[in-house]
């Protein structure tokens, strides 16, 4: 069993002293479920998808509806306590000490209008739901490479995924937003109803209140393709070559992505996916310079790249969908030319399992793009490292090499990352330019100044 922590002990405490009231009151105007500290329902309950975070709540409710979800705003405010919202729990921090963690998976509907293209989706919805009910109609949302992903978490952090070169964020494509506010009250949010809380939400993380559902535009999509292509790791700085070369004049249809990996008692490889809005041929041709370099692990670009049925993008990166314990850590990259970049891509990075970079650029980038809180992204790329962490030696080796890494890319890293992206530790600073934070900061404390709403990683924190 894991030791206590102070927080642990904290937070039980708290538990203990407010579990009288707050069941009672609490628990008879819930549908679902209010667990508090002492089993294995609420242990299940208040752990998140990534296992190396540790939330020591006071109490877990399972909302079944928005009606739970306002029902447990009320009463957290009444008792003086902050309401964390969480679905999945891939984008946890662990800076919920002694919070009631509101879980609200089961707030899963999602509803598609082929004719307007669009979808309502619930706060419990992952992206795989979300695509699973588009695709059919040759829709499709902008969702990243996990299917599992909860869809109205990753929009409020601003949704940078596959997509997003041709057609921006995520949360740039949401048409409203159904609320709970600090206070308890519902509400649905739009450009017109609310325009300041509409831009925050865009991006601003979920800080400012809790979303119970989302309606979002959906995107045609006449073919799709994509594909994976590896190599022996010795064939890094040919790959990365032709990765900058590739990279520098593709069309924002598509999206290459490379990643040097060390699997545990596996030789290194490096990693080629690719995600193309265009039929097969067309990829083929645009990925056609990783054909020259020799030694490819399986399938070559004309074997490995082909058509995608849209409600299967998951495949592309084939990222994890079991919970596991681990850190990572990203940072948007000016460039990709010159020796950090190929140092990094060309070494072992031990104890890391994984180096990763995205290509940026297109949509993002352009004049007027992100009209919510995150903005427009001007860095071409991205640079995602991740380590395993199921055990507290690995962890810490982990966590020093992830430190590591902005001395590292000193010069070409600029130290600010899309809220998705932040990693426990990190704050919220780190999203957003001078201007957008301290709008969202001001917008903190006029609408909720007691703190009642507490997101991933708070404004104020």
């Amino acid at each position: 069993m894991t030791p206590l922590t102070s927080n642990d002990t904290a937070a039980r405490a708290l538990s203990a002293a407010l579990s009288a009231d707050l069941t009672a009151d609490l628990s008879a105007d819930l549908t679902g479920r209010l667990l508090l500290p002492g089993g294995d329902a609420f242990d299940r309950a208040s752990t998140p998808w990534n296992l190396a975070v540790r939330q020591p709540v006071a109490a877990v409710v399972e909302a079944a509806d928005a009606d739970d979800v306002a029902a447990t705003v009320r009463h957290a405010a009444a008792a003086g306590l902050t309401v964390a919202a969480q679905s999945t729990g891939h984008g946890a921090s662990g800076d919920v000490a002694g919070t009631v963690l509101l879980r609200t998976g089961r707030l899963a509907d999602v509803q598609v209008d082929p004719l307007r293209r669009t979808a309502h989706v619930g706060a419990g919805a992952s992206w795989g739901a979300v695509q699973a009910a588009a695709a059919p109609h040759g829709l499709t949302t902008l969702l990243g490479s996990a299917p599992g992903v909860g869809a109205v978490g990753y929009t409020l952090g601003g949704g940078l995924g596959w997509f997003s070169r041709l057609h921006g964020l995520a949360a740039d494509h949401v048409r409203s937003f159904d609320v709970v506010d600090p206070a308890g009250t519902r509400a649905t949010v739009t450009a017109q109803s609310d325009p300041e809380l509409f831009w925050a939400l865009r991006g601003g993380g979920g800080d400012l209140a809790v979303v119970t559902a989302m309606e979002i535009d959906l995107e045609p999509v006449p073919a799709f393709s994509g594909g994976r292509v590896a190599w022996p790791a010795e064939h890094a700085a040919e790959v990365l070559a032709v990765f900058r070369e590739v990279t520098a004049a593709a069309p924002p249809e598509l999206t290459v992505w490379l990643s040097r990996v060390e699997a545990p008692g596996a030789p290194a490889v490096v990693v080629v996916h690719a995600a193309h809005l265009g039929d097969a041929a067309e990829a083929r041709e645009l990925l056609r310079p990783f054909a020259a370099v020799p030694g490819a692990l399986g399938p070559g670009v004309d074997a490995a790249i082909g058509p995608v049925g849209l409600a299967d993008v998951g495949d592309i990166t084939a990222d994890p969908t079991d919970p596991a314990a681990g850190k990572g850590r990203s940072e948007l990259l000016r460039g990709i030319d010159g020796e950090a970049v190929e140092r990094l891509f060309t070494t072992s990075v031990a104890p890391l399992l994984m180096v990763q970079l995205r290509h940026l650029g297109g949509a993002l980038a352009a004049p007027g793009a992100g009209a919510g809180a995150l903005g427009a992204i001007a860095e071409p790329y991205l640079l995602y490292a991740f380590g395993l962490a199921f055990e507290p030696g690995v962890a810490a080796a982990v966590g020093h090499r992830l430190e590591a890494l902005p001395a590292e890319l000193a010069g070409v890293a600029t130290l600010r990352k899309p809220a998705t992206f932040l990693a426990p530790g990190e704050s919220a600073a780190a999203a957003y330019d001078d201007a957008a934070l301290a709008r969202l900061r001001d917008l903190k404390r006029s609408r909720d100044p007691r703190g009642v709403v507490r997101g991933n990683y708070p404004l104020l924190g």
